[in-house]
């Protein structure tokens, strides 16, 4: 499997890997890690434009998207230029109109809010038409529900859904996650990932745990 197909799966064009359509369009403030992909309906190459929103890059927040995620459609990074200013008596961005109300008072002097980058771990599901908020940190192997509302940070191998998106149960004991978060098979040389697919898909943690130990993988 080639990471840097757009296209990964043969006569199929409502599934794209997201790096190589990242390589080509420019953007500096995002990043996303191999056979990480989006599904959509209609046209998936169009995700960095549509699903990645108010990326105006005033705010110097970035997306940060690890490996082998899976992202369905309708899901959408909210960024951080999104933000309005809420200390004062009015959330109104004046400023933004320009002309006597920019020189009034310039975007530069409003008190916004700072964020975080928006980090999203490996292996991490979305559900169609999950909704992620500026700053929220993802971490590895987490599942997010269908139509979700991702308003802040979602614990390693957690499954979550709603609005906000709570926590509903975690995947894996504490002790478990920890020997993932380990392993990182993510980080394999691909032909190790593709050699333990069966495990990955309907095996146990011990024997992916095995089969890194034997190759040398930790």
């Amino acid at each position: 499997m080639n990471p840097e197909n757009i296209f990964p799966i043969d006569g199929f064009t409502n599934t794209v890997f997201l790096k190589p359509l990242l390589d080509k369009s420019g953007i500096q403030n995002i990043e996303v890690g191999d056979y990480s992909y989006y599904s959509d309906f209609d046209d998936p190459t169009q995700f960095f434009e549509q699903n990645v929103l108010y990326n105006f890059g005033f705010s110097e927040t970035a997306l940060r998207i690890g490996k082998f995620c899976a992202i369905a459609n309708g899901t959408k990074f909210i960024m951080a230029d999104a933000n309005h200013a809420t200390v004062g008596v009015s959330t109104f961005p004046f400023a933004v109109f320009g002309k006597g109300w920019a020189e009034a008072m310039p975007l530069t002097d409003y008190p916004l809010k700072k964020y975080e980058d928006i980090r999203v771990g490996n292996d991490v599901w979305f559900g169609y038409d999950v909704t992620v908020m500026p700053g929220v940190k993802i971490g590895n192997g987490a599942i997010i529900g269908s139509k979700a509302v991702v308003a802040s940070d979602v614990p390693p191998y957690a499954i979550v859904a709603g609005n906000p998106a709570k926590v509903i149960r975690t995947r894996y004991s504490e002790e478990e996650v920890k020997i993932l978060e380990q392993l990182a098979w993510w980080d394999w040389p691909i032909d190790h990932v593709q050699a333990v697919i069966p495990v990955l898909v309907k095996g146990q943690i011990q024997e992916l745990h095995a089969y890194a130990q034997q190759h040398q993988l930790i």
